[in-house]
């Protein structure tokens, strides 16, 4: 008979739930201002930007072949800018411009996406090499003649502009349930109703046996770093509408933020294993645990420490789970 401690340690959302509902006692007992309406909707609104990156850092490992995006907070970074200069400086219709905004997001993980599955290039490489890429082209978007050599953030928008990143339903941010929530459902079925999911999960757990089943390797991986480039252009959208600004140093760090929730979750970092709801409790916690430590006032050092720690814990049970399975 396994002990109450294994059964809840071997069962990944269990383990999650627990996690997350005692960091939000702690917090709600020992932080002032936490446990308010105001302040858990308005965490929910970081949630989703991070979630968004997270669930593309989960489709690239799954996909296995040492997969992994680390230009996801670049290419935020860069679709801000374009969607930001193409309103506040050129005066382009709001609707159009966020159209080519998502459109070049696609376009940077189509790239990325056929370096890795059709060049054979190591993702690690790829996508390090088109973080710089990525990051410095945004800084020269961002640079507006009219002031000199120097990257300048952009803020001049219209009103309707703010309405995805700061509307709300019922108190509820406009991101979580019209875009959050839907993407979470498609992916949802893409990965437990969908060919592709299985694909998907086969590709990751096994690129022989999926090479030998007729499954098209280069094809799903090509997929997966397209998708993730559309889940980091939304992210930039939604982000620039929040904050009512396009800045070139809008998406960093969120990369770092965006695989350790998705190991956390439960995404074995060597592909083929990993769910939905893992990555959303994951998004829960980080969320919750940078939003309870800004209130009590403990220094960023810290909270980057804790974002270390989270990390190494999460793929030392992910080990200890893989290898218990073997016995």
């Amino acid at each position: 008979m396994k002990s109450v401690f294994n059964q809840i340690v071997e069962n990944r959302m269990l383990f999650l739930l627990i996690l997350f509902l005692i960091l939000f006692v702690i917090f709600s007992v020992g932080v002032r201002g936490f446990f308010t309406f105001y302040n858990l909707t308005n965490m929910t609104q970081y949630g989703v930007e991070l979630g968004l990156l997270a669930l593309a850092e989960m489709l690239v490992i799954l996909s296995g072949g040492g997969g992994i995006d680390l230009s996801v907070g670049s290419m935020l970074t860069l679709v801000a800018m374009v969607i930001g200069v193409l309103i506040g400086r050129a005066g382009l219709n709001p609707s159009l411009s966020i159209i080519i905004g998502i459109l070049a997001g696609l376009g940077m993980g189509c790239v990325n996406g056929i370096l890795v599955s059709y060049l054979r290039i190591l993702p690690l490489i790829v996508t390090l090499a088109s973080l710089y890429i990525y990051k410095s082209l945004a800084l020269i978007v961002a640079v507006d003649p009219r002031f000199g050599p120097n990257p300048m953030p952009v803020s001049n928008f219209p009103e309707n502009f703010y309405f995805v990143g700061q509307f709300r339903v019922g108190g509820i941010p406009f991101q979580v349930l019209f875009i959050f929530l839907p993407v979470i459902l498609i992916l949802y079925f893409l990965l437990e109703k969908h060919a592709f999911g299985r694909y998907l999960y086969g590709v990751g757990s096994n690129e022989k046996a999926a090479l030998f089943s007729g499954i098209s390797v280069t094809r799903v991986r090509l997929v997966v770093y397209t998708l993730a480039g559309l889940l980091s252009a939304l992210s930039g959208w939604i982000i620039t509408s929040r904050i009512a600004s396009a800045r070139p140093d809008i998406g960093l760090g969120y990369e770092m933020q965006a695989i350790t929730i998705a190991v956390l979750g439960g995404v074995n970092i060597k592909g083929g294993e990993g769910t939905i709801g893992g990555v959303v409790l994951g998004v829960a916690i980080i969320t919750l645990l940078y939003n309870g430590m800004q209130l009590a006032g403990i220094h960023q050092i810290w909270q980057l420490g804790s974002l270390g720690l989270v990390l190494v814990g999460s793929v030392f049970l992910n080990q200890l789970l893989l290898a218990r399975r073997k016995f």
